[in-house]
């Protein structure tokens, strides 16, 4: 009985395995699925970019990104192969595990059996029951007979019933070798598909390395253009606060001057009525707690859509729906060795495509520089830049919506669609992929 129960668990145990493993299969081949759908798409991308311009550094960009989403799918096979290994050892595990009680049970069987033959004369039988020394011990013999009958037929169901699972796991146990076979193959597959993309990465890099004159002077241009775009955030911001400062200075001789009617108004009652006698006393001197230093920026109007862009800090929308990334927020480093600085994130995508303002507020500044326009908007004490845009559809003092379209992507130095975004406040530029929310 103690060996079927334990024949029962270790069922219940390959069961419940199987059933997590195949949990653990669906969600990889799931993520394996989706990172070949990004592979495809990278593949559009730099099809296009190829049939309109030369190398560049967005074909650059593309190809380490499906380098990298290849990268990713060989990571995923090889985790795979590792749950197929762990699933073929506890299989093989549990096949040991039959054997040795397919050994145990054929052992106890064969001495029953043996038992059985020496005792099998009806004498033996008759003789072991009429030997009792009285009617309730011949009942409990008889009894014994019968179920030492039945364990012997339970023995041989046992047997039989281990022999099947056995089968059964040994079966399953090769379809799983089978398809980490299977695997395995798809593995080598994926990764000579790896080797080719790294080959045609090293020939990318060559080329623009070959270009690295005319990459120095794109790179020179656009740390001016950079500049002429840094200096117009710094002057909106000058602006803004002229602004501002010229507002509560306003605002604060409208209260004065209120406030001086009211005491005259106050003093001409006070002479018209009867005098009362007045305690003397001596004035206490109070001192003001010292407030926070707030930005100038800040007003009634503007401080909670401050604080809500704030809070919304690694949660913001992105302006493009859809796009690569061409140049990181601080330095980077070019093909040709060359290094360059980046106050904001280059992002490229189809020209003609609409930029989308990441949160509300209000435009400070529509200008021209360099053949490309640039929109500034404010939000509280922070501002977002878009630059190298095209078609330009808000106007300055406009108030404007998360998501609304501001304008459409120019194209940049290489011909390929690309726009710079930028966040600052008054001290500082922060890096945009901190404050956009991630894909």
């Amino acid at each position: 009985m103690i060996k079927f129960i334990l024949t029962l668990s270790l069922l219940t145990c390959s069961f419940f395995f199987t059933f997590t493993y195949a949990q653990t299969k669906e969600e990889l081949e799931q993520q394996r699925q989706q990172l070949k759908k990004e592979i495809e798409q990278t593949e559009k991308l730099l099809n296009s970019n190829k049939s309109k311009t030369k190398e560049n550094l967005l074909t650059l960009t593309l190809i380490s990104k499906k380098v990298n989403l290849q990268d990713r799918v060989i990571d995923n096979i090889s985790r795979d192969l590792n749950r197929l290994d762990n699933n073929i050892y506890t299989m093989q595990k549990d096949v040991r595990r039959y054997d040795k009680l397919l050994d145990t049970l054929k052992l106890e069987y064969a001495r029953s059996m043996i038992y059985a033959y020496k005792n099998r004369s009806n004498y033996d039988f008759l003789n072991f029951i009429f030997s009792s020394s009285n009617f309730n011990d011949a009942i409990k013999r008889i009894t014994y007979l019968k179920s030492y009958r039945t364990y012997r037929e339970m023995q041989g169901q046992n047997i039989l019933r281990t022999q099947e699972l056995r089968k059964s796991k040994i079966g399953e146990l090769n379809g799983v070798k089978q398809k980490k076979n299977v695997t395995l193959q798809e593995q080598s597959k994926e990764m000579a598909v790896l080797e080719t993309q790294k080959k045609e990465q090293d020939r990318i890099v060559s080329e623009l390395k070959k270009q690295g004159k005319e990459l120095n002077k794109q790179i020179a241009a656009k740390q001016k253009q950079m500049q002429k775009v840094n200096n117009a955030i710094a002057a909106a911001i000058r602006k803004a606060q002229e602004e501002a400062k010229r507002e509560a200075l306003a605002k604060a001789l409208a209260e004065e001057k209120k406030r001086k009617e009211e005491e005259r108004l106050s003093k001409m009652n006070n002479e018209n009525a009867p005098a009362k006698p007045t305690k003397s006393s001596t004035p206490t001197k109070t001192t003001a707690p010292a407030k926070k230093e707030e930005s100038v920026l800040l007003n009634a109007e503007n401080i909670a859509l401050n604080a809500s862009f704030e809070k919304n800090r690694h949660n913001l929308p992105w302006p493009l729906d859809r796009g690569t990334i061409l140049m990181h927020y601080g330095p980077n480093t070019l093909p040709s060795g060359s290094r360059i600085d980046v106050t904001s994130v280059t992002i490229s995508s189809d020209i003609g495509t609409s930029v989308k303002a990441v949160f509300d507020g209000t435009v400070s500044a529509v200008q021209t520089i360099e053949d490309m326009q640039v929109v500034i908007i404010q939000h509280g004490k922070y501002f977002t830049t878009y630059s190298n845009l095209q078609g330009v559809t808000v106007q300055k003092g406009q108030d404007v919506r998360t998501g609304q379209t501001v304008g459409k992507v120019a194209p940049n130095f290489d011909g390929v669609g690309a726009i710079d975004f930028y966040i600052s406040n008054e001290h500082n530029n922060f890096d945009p992929e901190t404050w956009l929310r991630r894909k």
